[in-house]
């Protein structure tokens, strides 16, 4: 009798593999492995993931609990496959995301139906035309072996991601205020999508990086940015980037979107951090943003305690106001330059947000779920004349405090 994985195997050899669409994405580097395909094959008992690779490749694969996840941790891999893979599952798997999760380091993160055992993961060589392929096979368990299985594995999260880069202070000599732009999501956590596939990290990035250019323009301040290239950054680490740094003001930016059954928003919103949420739609903006760190498959069982030591520093009032001075401030100034939400001034508990020394606002520049929306965030001249803007807004605000701290020292 043929076993399942018997069956499964001839489905790994490439009977059942699905053509690739041209994605036009060119390798990244030309010593990079690159992906081709990813297919699952399977029942709610035993599944079968598979991925094509051009090369052999090394894996490390763990699970994590609440929600249930299987994590593969790869060597950095050029992902040249069709649009909207992944999005729906098969057997024990729902759905499943990949992409860069450090320098050198991709990531796969499947969301699982229920607890599962990784029983095999090993990678083939290519062989007889065929490509080398990872292959991944899940067992349903209980949950009392799920967590008994989960003790002993050796899992961790990424080293931290701006390790490499020294921490900028006052003992280099310069005075000028420290300005931290914080790109949201990247690499495995592309944040919210266009119906045609557009990705958040994509339009952020790009916007970051000509704010971060505009700014360095006026020669008034240095600027430091959480991310420059597609990567992921875990949410405490980009808090802690500003911290080391000394960062006088963080700014987030994002572009939210909405589900089709809440209706069709749109316009640029800024939010400031708050326990409590000031409506139903910064709640639910605030929970989705504060989830980036499960989307990458990282285990926050054990977070530290500085997010309960943040939490209580939060009652520093200068940081606090400082925030929504400069959210006011950037309010002010965008409203003669972009669309507005017809709530433009919002708050709520954004983990990101939670820099107790260092005055941090995040922007919502828009809808992608909008149509209007979308077709300004992706406009080169609405992008300049928003990031010129947005320049004007942090000088302005910097001019006023310094103002304030020279009116203040007069007798």
């Amino acid at each position: 009798m043929t076993s399942r994985w018997a069956i499964l195997a001839i489905f790994a050899a490439g009977v059942l593999t699905v053509p690739v669409a041209d994605s036009g994405c060119a390798r990244a580097a030309d010593d990079l492995p690159f992906a081709t395909d990813m297919r699952i094959a399977g029942d709610n008992s035993q599944t079968r993931f598979v991925m094509d690779v051009s090369r052999k490749i090394e894996l490390r694969a763990f699970t994590l609990a609440d929600p249930y996840r299987v994590v593969v941790d790869i060597p950095q891999v050029a992902f040249q496959v069709p649009p909207r893979l992944g999005e729906k599952g098969r057997g024990l798997i729902k759905a499943f995301r990949f992409g860069l999760v450090m320098a050198g380091g991709s990531r796969i993160v499947l969301d699982v139906a229920r607890p599962v055992k990784v029983e095999k993961a090993f990678v083939l060589d290519a062989a007889r035309g065929q490509p080398a392929r990872l292959v991944l096979d899940l067992a349903a368990i209980d949950r009392d072996t799920f967590m008994r299985n989960l003790s002993l594995e050796d899992r961790g999260r990424p080293p931290a991601l701006l390790a490499s880069v020294p921490p900028a202070s006052a003992a280099t000599g310069d005075p000028r205020p420290i300005v931290v732009i914080d790109p949201g999501h990247g690499g495995i956590d592309t944040g919210t999508k266009s119906a045609a596939g557009d990705e958040e990290k994509s339009v952020v990035l790009d916007i970051g990086l000509m704010l971060r250019d505009a700014i360095e323009r006026t020669g008034k301040y240095r600027v430091v940015m959480t991310r420059t290239d597609d990567t992921f950054v875990p949410l405490a680490d980009r808090v802690r980037f500003a911290r080391e740094r000394q960062g006088a003001l963080f700014l987030s930016i994002h572009a939210d979107a909405l589900p089709r059954r809440e209706g069709d928003a749109q316009g640029a919103t800024v939010y400031t951090l708050s326990e409590r949420a000031s409506d139903a739609e910064a709640a639910r903006l605030a929970e989705t943003e504060n989830k980036a760190d499960v989307i990458a498959g990282l285990d926050l069982a054990n977070e530290t305690g500085d997010v309960a030591d943040i939490l209580v520093d939060l009652a520093q009032r200068e940081t606090k106001n400082f925030s929504h001075q400069f959210a006011r401030r950037l309010v002010g100034e965008l409203k003669g330059a972009v669309r507005l939400h017809q709530s433009p001034m919002k708050s709520a508990g954004f983990r990101v947000l939670k820099a107790p020394d260092v005055p941090s606002v995040l922007l919502e520049l828009g809808y992608m779920s909008n149509h209007d929306d979308l077709k300004l965030l992706k406009s080169e001249a609405w992008r300049a004349k928003t990031v010129d803007t947005i320049a004007r807004a942090i000088d302005l605000f910097f001019s006023t405090r310094k103002l304030a701290g020279a009116g203040a020292a007069q007798p």
